[in-house]
């Protein structure tokens, strides 16, 4: 019997030296599919997240749901206020079951109970970026085929804004708007259940290198989403702050995941670096969400003596730098960071479950047996997948370490629901024929690599990684680089078409940090000592702000667009002259001579 347990242990030590993971990796993947089996119960069963917040409603009505600077709102005033506001929606005789209403606010708790009004007559919501105008606010309303439009209670349209949505002329009406107070009373009776077969919500995707798609939001992959981040270690105690906007995925996220558990919510209108954490310590908050580039905004503020002075124990989001998460723990306090990946409209996720800074996840055999995925080669000046001579994406093999493409298995276990009456958008994020005849696939997108260690790190976007001298540059690699630099504050990173040259050559817009001037020699010797030749930025452009988007991700279009020609760029030009080892200004006889060719770079 000793010997047997003598061998026991020498198994599981053996084990835990080769893969030191092993034993989280099999959590992982068990609480993953564990998951699956939930989501298909209720699929099976018409189980919803708004049966879940009756549930929770009737279990504990007084419990505090959401907080909203000084008011609190417990499960059941949500219930009656979404009660009211599905009131006012069939009174008005502007919507009725089946109908997609758009939903034009900001944060506020008014958000919520119309979404849950929907919810509760049957209609989908369309959650809409409060802040687009013009083309991209037509061409969201269109593609969602909303009947109507709602928007807070006293808010103002500005008449041209309101001119341009009766253009669409959508539906029976050219236009409705729903300025409502959900506090108003209405005899009007709603359904004895909820209806059933309805979208619960449309999410729309960022819009980063173009404008936004309806991602198609089921009642499965609600689920889905809630489930991630339950098993991100939240407790049934918990109070999740959000200041990310609850029209996308990730600030809707934390509500929906307080229902699940039947936690509390403190929400902000608008996230707000100085008021962070006293938000935090005023709501008692244990868990933060966060994403792209809101922890490194909280590094950058002044330091306080009560920087640690707080309750939060736990950070879930994605986007964080590796540098930012160290500075992140080392100040603010040993806080569990969980950082995830996924796509509003993906079909696969990961999980950073072991701590690993700078890591997204984990690539194990049993993950990818059940949830296949690849990374496989890409090209990026044909922007397609490489193939080998079979026409299959498996030749030639990936290098342990080399970035590649993320694409994931589309199957019944893992669907991919698509943008909402768009067909065309939806067909190009399939791939067929990955790794046999017949297979289908979901392209993320995404470059990302795996090192020796089986960890998983975001590299780009595709559309932002740009071919120079033969050699593929990733954008954030050289924004991470760039950002090292003492002057520099934030940097965002993009190719820019050079005449007469194959490729894009480098640029970065930049801003730089208060009270500090551009050290052009200091910028040149750091991208000199730390960048190979090709991925150094041969431009860079002083700003005094860089766009982003309600998410926080860098926006870069435009700047694309004007390149570096100095008659269409107000800002200060810098070109990286390697002669005199300096950035030098760029100005309009540079930018001529490069252009002619003059001036090889």
């Amino acid at each position: 019997m000793l010997a047997w347990t003598l061998l026991a242990t020498l198994l599981f030590l053996a084990i835990l030296f080769r893969h030191p993971h092993f034993f989280q990796d099999v959590q992982h993947v068990h609480n993953k599919l564990k998951a699956r089996r939930r989501v298909q119960k209720y699929a099976r069963t018409n189980y919803t997240i708004l049966d879940r917040f009756l549930e929770v409603v009737k279990a504990q009505p007084h419990k505090p749901f959401l907080r909203f600077k000084d008011e609190t709102f417990t499960y059941q005033d949500a219930d009656e206020l979404s009660n009211k506001a599905a009131r006012v929606f069939l009174q008005s005789g502007r919507v009725r079951e089946g109908d997609t209403v758009a939903l034009f606010l900001g944060n506020e708790p008014t958000y919520l109970w119309l979404w849950l009004a929907l919810m509760k007559i049957g209609c989908t919501a369309a959650f809409l970026n409060h802040n687009i105008r013009s083309k991209s606010l037509l061409h969201c309303f269109s593609r969602c085929g909303a009947r109507a439009l709602v928007a807070a209670a006293g808010q103002m349209w500005c008449r041209s804004y309101y001119q341009e949505v009766q253009i669409l002329n959508v539906c029976l009406t050219p236009f409705s708007a729903f300025p409502l107070s959900p506090r108003c009373s209405s005899p009007w009776p709603l359904p004895p259940t909820p209806p059933r077969g309805h979208q619960p919500v449309y999410i729309y995707t960022s819009g980063t290198t173009g404008l936004p798609k309806a991602a198609e939001v089921t009642h499965a992959k609600l689920w889905y989403l809630v489930l991630l981040l339950s098993v991100s270690s939240l407790k049934s105690n918990d109070v999740i702050y959000t200041t990310l906007p609850l029209y996308h995925t990730a600030g809707f996220l934390g509500v929906i995941s307080a229902i699940e558990m039947g936690l509390t919510v403190a929400l902000r209108s608008k996230f707000s670096a100085t008021q962070f954490w006293d938000d935090c310590r005023k709501y008692d908050v244990t868990v933060v969400q966060y994403i792209g580039e809101i922890l490194r905004y909280l590094c950058n503020t002044p330091k306080k003596p009560n920087d640690r002075s707080h309750k939060v124990r736990l950070a879930v989001g994605n986007g964080i730098r590796a540098e930012v998460w160290r500075d992140f723990i080392s100040r603010f306090g040993n806080i569990q960071i969980k950082e995830f990946y996924g796509a509003t409209e993906g079909n696969f996720a990961l999980l950073n479950y072991t701590g690993k800074i700078g890591a997204i996840g984990r690539d194990t055999f049993l993950h990818k047996w059940y949830f296949p995925y690849s990374l496989i080669k890409y090209d990026v000046d044909q922007e397609t997948p490489l193939r080998g001579s079979a026409g299959f994406c498996d030749q030639p093999l990936l290098p342990t370490g080399e970035p590649g493409l993320l694409v994931c298995e589309i199957s019944p276990d893992a669907p991919f629901s698509g943008y909402v009456r768009d067909l065309q958008q939806t067909e190009k994020k399939k791939l067929h024929n990955v790794h046999k005849k017949g297979d289908v696939y979901f392209n993320t997108g995404d470059v990302l690599s795996i090192d020796e260690d089986g960890f998983f790190y975001f590299q780009d976007r595709v559309g932002d990684t740009f071919r120079w001298k033969g050699e593929n540059v990733s954008t954030a690699e050289v924004a991470d680089i760039l950002t090292l630099i003492n002057c520099i504050k934030e940097a965002t990173v993009y190719g820019v078409r050079v005449p007469g040259l194959e490729g894009r050559a480098g640029m970065a817009a930049i801003t730089l940090k208060e009270g500090q001037r551009f050290d052009s020699v200091g910028v040149f010797k750091h991208v000199e000592q730390y960048l190979p030749t090709y991925a150094r930025p041969r431009f860079i452009r002083i700003q005094s702000s860089l766009d982003v988007t309600g998410t926080f991700k860098y926006v870069k279009v435009s700047l694309v667009e004007e390149g570096f020609n100095p008659r269409q760029i107000t800002e200060l030009l810098y070109f990286l002259d390697e002669k005199v080892r300096d950035y030098v200004p760029l100005t309009l006889d540079v930018f001529n001579s490069i252009s002619s060719g003059k001036i090889k770079i």
